[in-house]
């Protein structure tokens, strides 16, 4: 086996490269999966898009993102619910079956739901600060989705974000949060992402993982870095694995302990990084990712 065989680029690794030069740059690399951003379909075009994956010869390990299901407003719901079910046509259409769910945050802070990270915008909206009716929202408009997503062989993941991105972002914030939302629903439905940068933290999160295991939902093992000090824009601070404060070896091994043997995605939102020649980062990448991901993976 390959030290690159699960490993996938995630998009916003190079956010500045076009869709073209992040297939092109996967493949000269040797691998065989690709993470994409709606954003990047969207700028050539959904057909166009599968296209140039097939041509490509990778597979798309996961699309980002749907979810923001906080809204309070019919409108807003309706909205919401479209959009999601547009993304899991997209998803269904380049041949993945894992759509990332960033759920939505309060109402009143929540970024526009088409905004991609490291751009987004507060947006006015109804429905106020209350978090528990925004997380009992989150499973109403989950359960609405779930036949649909049922129906075209994608699965809703759920990602728990840090708890710092509750306000404006995700109002799950534990693994566990999510598995209990998941937990009406069948395995192949919905399932969670564990990544590292959100929740490495936690302290029931050798728990958390052997449950998301033995459930049957880890979808995605995501892998970056968490950086000290924290960027004036906290979205910005992933860094490549090695610069930061996670330790990879004890949560890959729990990972594989509990039995996911599947992709990882490095997906990393920092200014320095998006500056730097894409080859480079791809490059970077792959060495960390062989030096402290991939031996502990089983």
């Amino acid at each position: 086996m390959s030290t690159f065989e699960k490993l996938s680029i995630n998009t916003a690794t190079i956010k500045k490269a076009s869709l073209a030069e992040a297939l092109d740059l996967s493949v000269a690399a040797g691998l065989q999966h690709i993470g994409l951003w709606r954003d990047k379909v969207a700028e050539v075009g959904l057909d166009t898009a599968v296209e140039m994956v097939r041509a490509s010869g990778l597979s798309v390990s996961s699309l980002c993102r749907g979810g923001f299901l906080t809204a309070a407003d019919g409108p807003g719901q309706a909205a919401a619910l479209a959009d999601n079910k547009a993304a899991i046509l997209e998803a269904k259409a380049l041949g993945t079956t894992e759509i990332i769910m960033v759920v939505g945050g309060l109402p009143d802070f929540s970024v526009s739901p088409g905004a991609v990270d490291g751009g987004g915008t507060a947006v006015a909206a109804a429905g106020g600060k209350d978090i528990v009716l925004a997380r009992q929202r989150v499973a109403d408009r989950l359960a609405e989705l779930v036949p649909f997503a049922l129906e075209h062989g994608v699965r809703l993941v759920l990602e728990p974000l840090h708890p710092m991105y509750a306000a404006d972002r995700a109002v799950l914030s534990t693994l566990g949060q999510a598995l209990d939302l998941a937990a009406p629903h069948p395995a192949e439905a919905v399932g969670v992402v564990v990544d590292t940068f959100h929740v490495w933290w936690d302290p029931s999160l050798r728990e958390q993982i052997a449950r998301a295991g033995a459930e049957g939902r880890i979808a995605s093992y995501q892998v970056c870095d968490f950086n000290l000090p924290i960027a004036s824009d906290a979205l910005l601070s992933r860094g490549f694995m090695g610069d930061g404060v996670i330790d990879f070896a004890t949560i890959g091994s729990w990972v594989a302990e509990a039995g996911y043997n599947g992709v990882v995605e490095v997906e990393i939102f920092n200014e320095g990084i998006w500056a730097q020649p894409f080859a480079e980062v791809v490059d970077t990448v792959k060495a960390r990712y062989a030096e402290l991901v991939a031996p502990h993976l089983g």
